[in-house]
């Protein structure tokens, strides 16, 4: 059974920096559509095929529902058999055997109704009501979790572009120090080696760009897959204002988060769902102990060509069949002649029309102990799903208390590494005017701009690490998320 998402889980693959190297080239803003949160997110629901089999799996449970409902009705089932026999057989016209050839006809129409069975029928439609409230619910869970994954995804492709811009700056600053110390060795105040760090430092900084390029590409290609859009389509994706978010990194309550999220979030509604089924279960597994009761009734008539019908007896008089032994003295019968016509199908059902009605008990008495098996597989199971529901709780619980804890830090990250990138950013630029003037070696100005670069790429995963924490706290208030 599906839990919450683990919040660790989806930093990790938010904020971690891809190294895949991709072949292709880099997306460029030149006449696309520029995207928001909000249409990433509408774009991915409408589209996602997992909301489409979630609601196939919600009609069938639908359908369940209705066949539940429709079982308390009467049963009608009309049936008809049609037979021709060869050399001795039963007539079932005339309960007799006949040795010739002939065709039988037999149909009748049967209803019943289950007039008690331990209530199980009603019970299986309130579990039913049940299975397809949770069903619904599962849809708005995948619904959920989706949306945090576009969020995870669209903050990735921020990232990357900042990250990206901060690798073609420097790659900038390394090419201007290459094209300045070829000078300084043309002039003879450089060394070879001096040419060549600067060499180095442009190569570095060239595959730095290309990193950064994939890695880019890569975030849109996992966007748009999300959204089930053609991976080739090219478009941009709208930069919040980080500025909005700062003052809201100290106002969350973890424990009325955990309140608030439990009476909606719906993980926690399909939990309770799902056990209420399971509880319900156990309730029509006991209705195997109690006798059942049933009403039936029904018609029926046959037909048959070897049956005939009399139609007139004509008196001959009498007819001598013997003697008497001692007088010798004629015996006699009556004489007839007896006059018949074949028993007309329409005549034959008519005649042979019969009707019946009956009550049918069953008891229980011993079946192997079915019945016993049935009411323990079901309390078992109704333990196990309240086993899930409380882990789901538990798990929203340590979610919602590490995302606030996160959500406080990321601001102290953020305003840190601010800072330090503003600290560094001063350095580097004394380090560059005092290079410049060949006060500072290589390795100096070297070091200097690493860690400025260094610093500015740890200030923007802190931006949107901020910005990323903040928007997972309105995910668990089950707020609308928009930048």
């Amino acid at each position: 059974m599906k839990t919450v998402i683990s919040y660790n889980t989806l930093l990790k693959l938010s904020f971690a920096l891809s190294f895949i190297l991709l072949l292709g080239q880099p997306q460029k803003s030149v006449a696309q559509e520029v995207i928001t949160i909000q249409q990433a997110i509408e774009e991915t629901l409408h589209n996602n095929l997992q909301i489409k089999q979630a609601k196939l799996t919600e009609s069938l449970s639908d359908e369940n529902l209705s066949q539940a409902k429709n079982a308390l009705l009467p049963t009608l089932n009309g049936s008809g058999s049609f037979n021709t026999n060869f050399g001795r057989s039963l007539d079932p016209s005339t309960q007799s055997f006949n040795s010739q050839k002939f065709s039988s006809f037999n149909g009748g129409v049967s209803t019943s109704v289950t007039v008690f069975q331990g209530f199980q029928k009603l019970n299986q439609i309130k579990q039913n009501k049940l299975l397809l409230d949770a069903d619904k619910t599962n849809v708005e869970k995948i619904k959920n979790d989706l949306v945090l994954q576009v969020v995870t995804a669209y903050m990735q492709i921020l990232y990357n572009k900042d990250f990206l811009q901060a690798a073609k700056q420097q790659l900038t600053v390394a090419q201007k120090q290459l094209k300045q110390q070829q000078e300084l060795l043309d002039v003879g105040n450089k060394t070879l080696a001096d040419l060549a760090e600067s060499k180095s430092q442009v190569a570095t900084a060239e595959l730095d760009v290309t990193t950064a390029e994939n890695a880019l590409t890569i975030s849109y290609l996992t966007l748009a897959q999300l959204m089930d859009i053609p991976s080739s389509t090219k478009y941009q994706v709208k930069a919040p204002d980080v500025a909005n978010f700062e003052n809201s990194a100290f106002i969350y309550d973890p424990e009325q988060v955990y309140t608030d999220a439990l009476s909606f979030f719906p993980d926690i509604k399909l939990a309770g769902l799902r056990s209420e089924a399971a509880k319900k279960g156990i309730t029509i597994a006991k209705g195997n102990y109690y006798p059942s009761l049933s009403f039936g009734a029904g018609l029926n008539s046959n037909y048959s060509s070897g049956r005939q019908r009399i139609t007139s007896i004509q008196a001959n008089g009498f007819k001598e069949i013997g003697r008497t032994q001692t007088t010798n003295e004629a015996v006699v019968t009556p004489d007839f002649t007896t006059f018949a016509e074949n028993y007309k199908f329409k005549d034959q059902l008519t005649d042979n029309f019969g009707q019946y009605v009956g009550v049918r008990l069953e008891i229980p008495i011993f079946n192997g102990f079915t019945a016993r098996s049935s009411v323990r597989k079901a309390k078992i199971n109704y333990q196990q799903n309240q086993t899930d529901e409380q882990l789901t709780k538990n798990n929203l619980n340590k979610v919602i208390y590490q995302a606030v804890a996160d959500l406080k830090a990321a601001r102290s990250t953020f305003e840190s590494s601010t800072r330090t990138f503003n600290a560094r950013k001063e350095a580097f630029s004394v380090i560059e005017q005092r290079y410049n003037v060949g006060l500072v070696n290589a390795l100096d100005y070297s070091t200097s701009q690493t860690n400025k670069n260094k610093a500015e790429i740890d200030m923007i995963r802190a931006k949107y690490d901020l910005l990323f924490k903040a928007k997972v706290i309105d995910y668990y208030l089950g707020k609308q998320i928009v930048f």
